[in-house]
């Protein structure tokens, strides 16, 4: 069996860093080359300092490539940002400057919407792992986490760095497991309340389309955050958005608010392209019995009512989350999770939607 590139990263990204997520997660890997069994690759910090305190990583790293069937002979060299990038500005205040016309990102082909009605539902979860999916199929993927108030991708994708703006106007947007990336949350401190009106979410999310260096994408995913507030209404009524998928458990009252997202959706002529169910069912690790923990069928027997795909039904489970607080989405791996979500982005692109 030959020696590639995908199986010395496969290795990297086994190797955890102290402060979570891997080498391949951080997208710290650079210029990586495999010629034969000699292994080349350029480990690169965020900065010089950082860089210092790296050495014993660095060689830990060498040290895993080596074990790596095939592996005659490695050489990684650590390297730092010559230096620190300006970093983007977003108004905190006032009105933001009207978009003439509609939010079209240059560059990116389809706009979809996940939304819920309530928080707590796992939206967030399905989004990072959807985006993951599709890039797997070879889709290129944007995800815009505009949960101003409650953003979670930057952990969920183990994004520690701020993006750059060179001119301090263009945003460069980070990216991590095939997935490019722009949370308010990587501007602001892990702990930073966002206390904003609702003038200044317009303007976040107005900069987060139109200012930001998407690049080519078949898809941009947005992350909406729960409820039927501003940023629903001004994304679907500035921005040409393809459709949206509803996300809600079995659980009565998360469906009572799943219904008022699905009615907001259709008074703002957003196409509705289907529904997941999340937490549908809890399998028990030690006696292998199935426990309904929200109820049963709910969010089935409103799709049937409505006419509407149920797009998964998606159950409780551990990797589920630990991927999510680890910073590796579980759709990057394998295992029944993430062939759920490999097939829920098959059916999203047999169909036509990316």
């Amino acid at each position: 069996m030959s020696l590639t590139k995908d199986k010395v990263l496969e290795a990297l990204a086994r190797l955890a860093l102290p402060d979570g997520g891997s080498l391949v997660s951080r997208d710290l890997i650079r210029a990586l080359t495999v010629e034969g069994g000699a292994v080349r690759f350029v480990i690169e910090a965020p900065s010089a300092e950082i860089a210092r305190q790296m050495e014993p990583l660095r060689r830990a790293a060498e040290a895993t490539v080596m074990q790596v069937p095939g592996v005659t002979g490695v050489s990684a060299v650590l390297t730092a940002h010559a230096a620190a990038p300006k970093a983007p500005q977003l108004k905190l205040g006032g009105h933001p400057t009207a978009q003439a016309g509609p939010m079209r990102p240059p560059g990116v082909k389809t706009i979809l919407a996940i939304g819920s009605g309530k928080g707590g539902v796992g939206k967030s979860t399905v989004s990072s792992n959807l985006a993951v999916a599709l890039a797997r199929a070879g889709k290129r993927v944007g995800l815009l986490d505009a949960d101003i108030h409650g953003p979670s991708q930057p952990r969920m994708f183990g994004l520690t760095q701020r993006p750059a703006s060179p001119d301090g106007k263009t945003i460069i947007p980070l990216r991590a497991h095939g997935v490019t990336v722009m949370s308010i949350g990587s501007m602001l401190a892990e702990d930073k309340a966002v206390v904003w009106r609702g003038p200044m979410l317009m303007g976040a999310l107005q900069q987060m389309l139109m200012q930001v260096d998407w690049g080519e994408q078949d898809v941009l995913i947005v992350d909406l955050p729960p409820g039927t507030g501003d940023v629903q209404l001004s994304l679907c009524q500035k921005s040409e958005v393809a459709g949206a998928i509803v996300v809600s458990t079995p659980q009565d009252v998360a469906l009572l608010d799943a219904k008022k997202a699905l009615d907001a959706f259709a008074t703002l002529k957003t196409p509705v392209l289907g529904l997941i169910e999340n937490m549908a069912v809890f399998t028990c690790p030690h006696c292998g019995k199935d426990s309904h923990i929200f109820g049963h069928g709910g969010v089935a027997a409103e799709a049937e009512r409505l006419g509407l795909p149920l797009l998964a039904q998606l159950p409780i489970d551990l990797d589920t989350r630990l991927g999510g607080d680890g910073g590796v989405p579980v759709a990057t791996g394998s295992g029944p999770m993430a062939e759920a979500y490999a097939r829920l982005a098959d059916r999203l692109i047999s169909g036509g939607i990316v």
